[in-house]
C-alpha cells in the first residue's frame, strides 16, 4: 500500500512538472483579449486588482535605478485603495496600459501562500493525491528562490473583523519579502502579481490552476506547504545547485 501511494505521488509530481514545462501561452491571434479575459475572471471572483509595472528589457518600466522588484510592484503608492473589482475600470486599465502587469491586494477577500517553485510542485502533488481541495495556483518564473508557486486561499482576516484576525510570523509585506525565502503568507498590507504577467528575462507568471477553483481555507494547505519548504531547504543546503527548479 505504501509503495502504491508513493507511486501515485511521484506520478502526480511528474505530471505537474510537465504542466510547468508546457504552461499555455496566450493565443498569438489576440493576446490582449486573452489577457483581459483572464484579469476579468480574477476580478469576477472578488479579488481586487491594480495596475503594476512591466519589463523594459531587463529593467523595470518605473525607470528607477536599481529597482529591487522590477516589474513586480504596483504603479501607484495608493494601490491598496486603488485596487478594485470593477469591470469597467479594469477594462480601461487593461486597454490603456496594454503592457502593464497587475497585482491583487491580499487580506481583503483572499490570502496567498507563496513558496519556492520546487517545494510548491512537491506540495501540490501531495495535496492532489490526498484529495485535498486546492484552489487557484500560479507559478512565477525565475531561478532558485526567485522561482515561486502561489497558492490562492480564502483570507484569514480583514480590516472589517479586527477581533478575529491574528498575526503570524509568516506574514509577508512588500518590504519584508526578502526575510521570507521559504514560505510567505501574503495577507493584509501585501500583494502578489496575477497572471498573465511578464517579468524581465522573458519570464512570466502563469496559471497552473485557474480561478474556476474555489478558494480553500489556508490551514488545509499550510502543513503540507511547510513540510515541502523544509525538505526544499535541506536539499538546497546540501546541494545548492541540484535543487534549483526550471527557470521557465
Amino acid at each position: 500500500m505504501g509503495s502504491e501511494s508513493g507511486r501515485v505521488k511521484r506520478g502526480e509530481q511528474s505530471r505537474i512538472s510537465q504542466w510547468l514545462r508546457r504552461r499555455p501561452k496566450p493565443s498569438p491571434e489576440d493576446p490582449e483579449r486573452v489577457r483581459e479575459d483572464l484579469l476579468l475572471a480574477v476580478a469576477a471572483a472578488g479579488l481586487p486588482l491594480a495596475p503594476a509595472a512591466h519589463p523594459a528589457g531587463y529593467r523595470c518600466s518605473c525607470e528607477r535605478i536599481g529597482c529591487p522588484t522590477p516589474a513586480r510592484h504596483p504603479l501607484s503608492f495608493a494601490w491598496q485603495t486603488q485596487s478594485t473589482t470593477d469591470r469597467a475600470q479594469i477594462e480601461r486599465w487593461a486597454r490603456n496600459q496594454p503592457q502593464a502587469n497587475f497585482i491583487t491586494a491580499t487580506g481583503m477577500v483572499h490570502d496567498v501562500l507563496d513558496v519556492p517553485l520546487e517545494a510548491g510542485e512537491s506540495a501540490l502533488a501531495r495535496l492532489l493525491a490526498a484529495g485535498v481541495e486546492v484552489g487557484p495556483v500560479a507559478a512565477s518564473g525565475g531561478t532558485g528562490d526567485q522561482a515561486r508557486m502561489l497558492f490562492f486561499t480564502a483570507t484569514r482576516g480583514t480590516p472589517e473583523d479586527e477581533d478575529e484576525w491574528w498575526p503570524c510570523e509568516l506574514d509577508c509585506h512588500p518590504e519584508t519579502m526578502d526575510e521570507h525565502p521559504g514560505l510567505r503568507w501574503h495577507c493584509r498590507g501585501s500583494y502578489v502579481l496575477v497572471p498573465p504577467a511578464a517579468l524581465p528575462g522573458d519570464l512570466a507568471v502563469t496559471w497552473i490552476r485557474g480561478m474556476e477553483h474555489a478558494l480553500p481555507d489556508p490551514l488545509t494547505l499550510l502543513e503540507t506547504l511547510t513540510d515541502a519548504c523544509a525538505t526544499y531547504a535541506v536539499a538546497t543546503t546540501e546541494s545548492p545547485t541540484a535543487a534549483w527548479p526550471l527557470s521557465r
